[in-house]
């Protein structure tokens, strides 16, 4: 009896092991199978001091800062580029905008940056079997460069990896003032046909500079051309009344689109590039937030902003799909206040500082032009930290291209997965920055400016540019505000850092006068 109670008990155990060892491949391999979700949410001139996680006083974002305190918010978090345009070129293809003679501040009319074969993130992600949408500013180009906006418009989103692609153009202070679906203007009457020029007026057609008394918002550099919804802007149109953007409804246009991409995808991975136009100019915040923050409408457009991506957030959540989806969020490029309106961004400011403890803002140089707020988050996976990792948003084409399993390296992008997961506080090593086709260098706790020719400040936007003509070394961890140049008391430093930023870089001195129009 002993020996077949024996046996029996060892029978059982091994059935049991057998199960459990299936048991634990099938979870293995459902965990396998099972592909997180992935948006990326980008913001638009957004300044690294602009939200209360990141130290701003004077403002709060909840909604924003429980991203960033419920997972991986980075200290060391950059943009590409002190620009848009250029910044969304490297996000979307993982290489230095520098290296196309193209990238930079790019008209309503430009021609599409990106090449059609070029390989991008969205296809990475369709490779990897993920429905992919963009909503929001495009500003990357359309079309060859002769756009007849009255048909549908390519090449565009669509054809460099986006299935969905609900976009405006360019930005919200430039023409055409429409949105496009697909490659096709929303709303439009062939019988009120759209034309757009970015030289010429046409005739009887308004403009801020002849017609200030039309202008509900006034202009005070650059943006002049044509009065849509009583503001100013960059670019002359005529026709399209029916197809024109409400601006004050623009936030909760584009929250409904991503929310309904979201409902309507939930049950299969996506990728969602979700572009949102705030804080940029024209500010023009829902009669909801008018005023909330005491600061003027930039402020308020702030406010609005985190509002919408707490309604964002909780759709997920509703739709059951938060704890399976990876959230990055981070701006363009750094802050600007006065960028062409007369908007009491700068006058109603009191003791907010939206670069943080960071020198200069957007178009410049200096360390508030592309450290941005960034942070990943994903509910149950991600562990709540702070991260002083060295991080582009260059970088997540590789490195969630590593996470679905690719062993490949995209261009200028690096695979720093652990870092934007929090497994770990090793980022990349060095970071080329850009500022309209000027360029520094970042490694380690170092970064160098090399000398140009230009002016120190832009008076224009009140702004550092980090121009000058003697080189420029820092310690950031010492110096995060840069004001101790260090350039003649460490000379081997410098020469150490400019050979390997010559060797990235090459000839770093063929640079382009910045303009803004």
């Amino acid at each position: 009896m002993n020996r077949t109670y024996l046996s029996l008990s060892l029978v059982f155990a091994l059935v049991l092991t057998l199960f459990s060892s299936c048991g634990t491949s099938t979870t293995k391999e459902t965990k396998k199978e099972t592909k997180p979700n992935v948006v990326v949410i980008y913001l638009d001139d957004l300044g690294y001091g602009d939200l209360s996680a990141y130290g701003a006083t004077e403002i709060q974002t909840p909604n924003i800062d429980a991203i960033a305190n419920g997972g991986v918010k980075f200290t060391n978090g950059y943009a590409s580029s002190a620009t848009c345009t250029p910044s969304r070129y490297a996000l979307l293809t993982g290489t230095y905008p520098w290296r196309n003679k193209d990238a930079r501040i790019l008209p309503g009319t430009a021609p599409l940056l990106i090449k059609t074969d070029q390989f991008t993130f969205p296809k990475m992600m369709k490779e990897h079997g993920y429905q992919t949408a963009v909503v929001g500013k495009w500003h990357l180009g359309l079309g060859t460069g002769v756009v007849n906006w009255n048909e549908h418009v390519t090449p565009g989103p669509n054809e460099v990896g986006f299935d969905e692609a609900y976009i405006m153009a360019a930005t919200q202070d430039r023409v055409p003032t429409v949105y496009i679906d697909n490659g096709n203007v929303v709303g439009l009457d062939p019988n009120d046909p759209i034309e757009v020029d970015y030289k010429n007026n046409f005739e009887g057609q308004p403009t801020g500079k002849d017609n200030p008394e039309l202008c509900e918002m006034m202009w005070h550099h650059g943006h002049n051309s044509t009065i849509i919804n009583g503001i100013p802007r960059i670019g002359f149109m005529k026709g399209g009344e029916k197809a024109r953007w409400n601006d004050v409804d623009m936030a909760d246009h584009f929250l409904a689109k991503a929310q309904d991409y979201v409902k309507n995808h939930k049950d299969a991975p996506f990728f969602l590039y979700y572009a949102m136009q705030q804080p940029h100019v024209p500010r023009t915040p829902h009669p909801r937030f008018v005023g909330k923050s005491g600061m003027g409408p930039r402020g308020d457009v702030i406010l609005e902003a985190d509002w919408v991506i707490g309604e964002f957030m909780k759709t997920l959540e509703e739709e059951g799909i938060l704890e399976n989806t990876l959230v990055v969020f981070s701006s363009d490029n750094g802050p600007v206040l006065n960028d062409g309106y007369n908007d009491d961004a700068v006058e109603l400011l009191g003791n907010h500082k939206p670069t943080g403890p960071l020198k200069g803002g957007k178009y410049s140089l200096f360390e508030a032009g592309t450290r941005v707020p960034l942070m990943t988050y994903w509910k149950g996976t991600i562990k709540p930290q702070v991260s002083d990792a060295l991080v582009c948003q260059m970088d997540l084409m590789t490195s969630i291209g590593a996470m679905l399993g690719s062993d490949k390296t995209y261009s200028d992008s690096k695979n720093v997965l652990d870092a934007f997961l929090g497994t770990s506080v090793k980022g990349r090593e060095s970071l080329v920055i850009e500022a309209n086709t000027k360029t520094a260098f970042r490694k380690g706790d170092w970064i160098l400016i090399p000398p140009y020719k230009g002016k120190p400040v832009n008076t224009q936007v009140n702004i550092e540019m980090g121009i000058s003509t003697d080189f420029m070394l820092f310690n950031l961890k010492e110096d995060i505000s840069q004001e101790n140049n260090l350039a003649k008391a460490q000379p081997e430093k410098l020469e150490e850092m400019l050979a390997e930023f010559t060797a990235i870089r090459g000839e770093y001195g063929n640079t382009k006068k910045l303009e803004l129009r």
